[in-house]
């Protein structure tokens, strides 16, 4: 007995893989997730280090001649108040990316708070919790969140970050308890509580780790939907318009007719941006659809010997 326990150690030993691997491993195997990783990592770069992409400090008071062409000085040109538009994109990503990865968290954090609870909860709780969060999932959410931000002061990047969080975490909360509805009478959450673990042990250490690729899905999702809402508000005029963002960007753009007037760049480099962002997010999605769902995993054919 004790030969085969030491077998079992042995091959358990052999076996186990480090924490996130997994998701690396995915992330490795999947072009499309490794391409997503390749475009953030680009975007995380420029937020934090934006010195290693352009010379200009401060892209809104350095001033040029006006509506330059682009050419080896000023990569995009410039624009109509003489800013160089290189210089404005690059450091527009540290607030897009900030707004994008804080929002996405703290939703994140509020769908799993309302969607575990609710199902692991059940009764009263679960009623009450499923009842808020369709309540917001049938409310509009873009002219909610003008509305909102409209009232609130939406200059404060606090106040848009609080409006996306609020708008944005029942979709996420709905899935999470249907998956936590499903795990509710399993063996080991039984065992859990029979040896008298509290509720807040069985949610943090039970349930959610068995969730991990759901909730970064959810994350990825939840980024995604404040990434184009915030740029959304501040294209409107709802933003900080002083403050260097792509959303300002377009806004500024709008403002002063950029297509119209052969400043085609200062409107096409945010919008692809926010488009490359947001794709980065999408593809990421890709390699946790394979760690929740073995079924999507590319089969790797063996060379067949002749």
């Amino acid at each position: 007995m004790s030969a085969v326990a030491a077998t079992v150690a042995g091959s358990d030993a052999t076996t186990r893989v480090r924490p996130g691997s997994g998701v690396l491993r995915a992330v490795l195997g999947n072009k499309k997730a490794l391409a997503g990783a390749i475009m953030l990592l680009i975007f995380l770069v420029a937020a934090i280090a934006p010195g290693l992409f352009t010379s200009i400090r401060h892209p809104d008071t350095h001033k040029f001649a006006q509506l330059l062409p682009p050419g080896s000085g000023h990569i995009l040109g410039t624009n109509a108040f003489g800013q160089d538009i290189w210089a404005q994109l690059v450091y527009g990503t540290r607030q897009s990316l900030f707004v994008a990865v804080v929002a996405g968290a703290l939703a994140s954090i509020l769908s799993i708070i309302v969607g575990v609870s609710a199902a692991y909860l059940g009764g009263l709780g679960d009623d009450l919790l499923s009842l808020l969060t369709d309540v917001f999932l049938v409310i509009p959410a873009f002219p909610l969140i003008i509305v909102i931000a409209a009232y609130a002061g939406g200059g404060s990047m606090l106040v848009v970050i609080g409006v996306l969080v609020v708008t944005g975490w029942s979709y996420g909360a709905r899935q999470l308890r249907a998956q936590a509805m499903s795990l509710r009478n399993r063996d080991f959450l039984e065992s859990a509580r029979v040896r008298g673990e509290r509720r807040s042990y069985v949610i943090v250490f039970e349930i959610l780790p068995t969730m991990v690729s759901l909730i970064a899905a959810n994350f990825l999702g939840a980024a995604l939907y404040a990434l184009l809402t915030a740029a959304g508000l501040q294209f409107i005029g709802l933003g900080n318009s002083s403050t260097d963002s792509w959303g300002t960007m377009l806004h500024w753009a709008q403002s002063n007719e950029a297509l119209q007037t052969g400043q085609q760049w200062w409107v096409i480099a945010p919008g692809l941006c926010i488009a490359l962002l947001g794709a980065s997010f999408a593809l990421l999605n890709y390699a946790f659809d394979e760690i929740s769902n073995p079924a999507l995993r590319p089969v790797r054919r063996r060379k067949v010997r002749k």
